[in-house]
């Protein structure tokens, strides 16, 4: 009888053991080893000079029915700024409506912009000398605008709170985030009528600027100064300076424009292990009707980065001439940017003359000043 109740017992609870899982012992799954990820993204950025519009490109676009056709005036430049990740010029002029006009206070067809995006420019920089020239009216239809045609811009504002919801500007693409800062040296002593910002050049608003672009934790941060002396081939002082000091506070390149001609590019410290810095001072004029000497050739600057495990480099940075045929000169309908390096067979022989002129002009400046940085052709 004993025996028979401690048997039972022994079987209860062995089979109570069993249905906890206790009973026996299963060694874990062999789990791989999480693999490094080494994948490596790559991005092409590329920046343009000044896009203006004075009065003869209006009526050298003008069609029948009230029209504007800007197209032949980026065919020759349309697949390298396609090429590019993210394409980045400064509108230079506003969209206040008609009457259309030039110099001194612009106001563009809306098909320029049209022609602009179609182009393959990605964003837009406002903040110039230029951008009140069609008062509070031209700046808010200005950036109505570019909003209906979903291009991102940075540089002016309808008011305070549309700035802070969306400046600095911030942009992604293929796995990079870049902010951008855009700001003005002045406006042609217009002043700017409540509630729009415009951005200045004002150290204490660019540096909480740049700590808040920091929060946003780009992979790089480009500063775009509209800035320097009308026609000077070289920086002045201030600029240089002002370079410094972005650089200081944390700013990674530096890429500017205003005074309508070329001025030199520096690569610094491209030994570091982030690539170094560029600093471009001006790329010129890339559309324009001005004459005077070296305003005819302007410059794209093109910097190629690579991004691995968060690691952002600057594998790259070159720069390549481009020339603004006007009809006056070439007897052409329209205007025409064409590159330096390819355009013989495009340009007539008082146009050559002119183009060789420029370009001589800015090349032996770049042999004196440039840093680093080298001409490319396409």
């Amino acid at each position: 009888m004993k025996k028979s109740f401690f048997y039972l017992s022994f079987l209860l609870l062995f089979t109570a053991l069993s249905c906890s899982g206790r009973s026996s012992y299963t060694p874990p799954e062999n789990t791989p080893e999480e693999k490094e990820d080494t994948t490596v993204n790559h991005l092409t950025l590329l920046v343009a000079g000044d896009i203006m519009q004075h009065g003869p490109q209006i009526n050298a676009a003008r069609r029948p029915y009230g029209t504007y056709d800007y197209k032949d005036c980026f065919a020759y430049v349309k697949d390298e700024i396609e090429s590019a990740d993210i394409a980045i010029v400064n509108f230079e002029t506003t969209l206040g409506g008609p009457p259309y006009k030039g110099y001194p206070r612009f106001s563009a067809p809306d098909d320029y912009l049209k022609a602009i995006i179609d182009a393959g420019f990605d964003v837009l920089t406002t903040g110039n000398n230029h951008c009140l020239d069609t008062g509070k009216k031209g700046l808010e239809r200005t950036i109505m605008m570019m909003d209906s045609l979903r291009i991102p811009h940075l540089g002016t504002y309808v008011d305070t709170t549309a700035r802070k919801d969306s400046y600095p500007l911030l942009v992604e693409k293929n796995g990079f985030k870049i902010a951008l800062l855009n700001f003005t040296y002045a406006t042609n002593g217009l002043v700017r009528e409540k509630p729009n910002h415009v951005n200045y050049i004002d150290t204490m608003e660019i540096a909480a600027d740049i700590e808040k672009a920091k929060s946003m934790h780009p992979d790089i941060i480009i500063a775009i100064p509209h800035w320097g002396i009308e026609y000077a081939m070289t920086p002045n002082a201030p600029d240089v300076q002002l370079a410094d000091w972005l650089l200081q506070k944390g700013v990674d390149h530096v890429i500017g424009g205003h005074p309508h001609v070329l001025q030199p590019f520096e690569w610094r410290n491209p030994e570091t292990e982030n690539g170094g810095n560029i600093v471009a001072y001006s790329l010129g004029n890339f559309i324009s009707n001005q004459n005077k000497p070296n305003t005819g050739i302007g410059s794209m600057v093109k910097l190629q980065f690579s991004k691995c495990q968060e690691k952002v480099v600057l594998d790259s940075c070159a720069y390549t001439l481009t020339w603004c045929s006007r009809p006056a000169v070439s007897g052409k309908r329209n205007y025409r940017i064409v590159p330096v390096a390819n355009s013989d067979t495009l340009l007539n022989a008082a146009d050559r003359i002119r183009r060789d002129n420029d370009a001589k002009s800015a090349r032996r400046i770049f042999e004196r000043h440039n840093k680093n940085i080298k001409e490319y052709t396409f």
